[in-house]
């Protein structure tokens, strides 16, 4: 069976026990005190009286104060937001090459986000390319440049949109119209049909 617990005034006081002096109530706890006291019936206020005023916090902030508050919590959550945005912005900068595709360290992250191990663009001739260059190569062009529909090729002010930007890292030029994408999609099933023809004679 559970011990019921000690009345207040019986157990010894926690602050004279940890060897910390004892705290008055205020003269406006005080009338408090006595105002409660006076409602039960009782001449004076009781232990119990003066322990809830004691547990009391203190009196609510002012509007204005409240505002304060406010306004500075929400200028520090704006400053968190900024520097986050920034720092994300930065790590973004870092990540892509603004000449087009990714830098070693966009690759790094990619792989460890993705799990997929991207390697640098193949930028070599035709006739420098090993069959496996030919393969990735012309996937790549075909991929990008060959499907149906097309991404935006440039954006509202002119400029090559990202899409765009990625045969630079192939060692392609940069195509901003329908006609030049696809003739980089034509060399990339080009290069696979050298692929094939390479590995047919390899087999034989």
């Amino acid at each position: 069976m559970a011990r019921s617990p000690r009345a207040p005034w019986k157990r010894p006081n926690p602050r004279k026990r940890a060897g910390k002096a004892s705290k008055h109530l205020s003269p406006a706890k005080k009338a408090v005190a006595k105002a409660s006291a006076r409602r039960a019936g009782r001449h004076y206020p009781n232990l119990v009286d003066n322990m809830r005023m004691a547990a009391k916090t203190k009196s609510k902030t002012s509007p204005k104060k409240r505002a304060a508050h406010k306004s500075a919590s929400a200028k520090k959550s704006k400053k968190r937001k900024t520097a986050k945005k920034a720092k994300k912005r930065a790590a973004s900068m870092r990540e892509k090459d603004p000449r087009g595709g990714l830098t070693a360290a966009g690759r790094k992250a990619f792989a460890k986000k993705q799990g997929a191990h991207l390697k640098p663009g193949v930028t070599k001739k035709e006739s420098d390319m090993t069959p496996q260059e030919m393969r990735r190569k012309g996937s790549w062009a075909v991929r990008f440049y060959g499907r149906k529909q097309l991404p935006p090729l440039v954006d509202a002010r002119g400029r090559p949109t990202r899409h765009a930007l990625s045969a630079h890292a192939w060692g392609e030029p940069v195509p901003k119209t329908v006609t030049a994408a696809r003739r980089i999609a034509a060399k990339g099933e080009r290069l696979l049909a050298r692929y094939k023809r390479a590995r047919q004679k390899a087999s034989a």
